[in-house]
């Protein structure tokens, strides 16, 4: 089994969506919303690392916080893909304004 790039992957996954429950605003708000939810579930597992709450103790390993954010990359690729025509040019395009920020020792 080959695996496809990283974005024809998210395009699959735009298209999936959009068969399934259409582009309107209100499904890009909740692709937007997704962010959110996702971010909070890695805040869940790095919680879950450090046993913080004495209730659970350690529930999560530091791959389960990987995973969480893998899953935040995606989401956001495909909120992205969602809203502009070419995803990958457009981040290109934003990291290399990054890169050539000045940083400050």
């Amino acid at each position: 089994m080959t695996n496809p790039d990283h974005w024809t992957t998210i395009r699959n996954l735009v298209a999936w969506l959009d068969e399934q429950n259409g582009r309107s605003q209100q499904e890009i708000t909740l692709r937007l919303l997704k962010l959110t939810e996702e971010a909070g579930e890695v805040a869940q597992a790095w919680i879950g690392t450090t046993g913080q709450n004495p209730r659970k103790g350690i529930t999560h390993t530091a791959g389960d916080v990987a995973d969480e954010l893998c899953d935040v990359i995606v989401t956001a690729s495909v909120a992205l893909a969602s809203i502009v025509p070419d995803p990958a040019a457009h981040l290109d395009a934003k990291l290399a304004r990054i890169a050539a920020r000045p940083r400050t020792p």
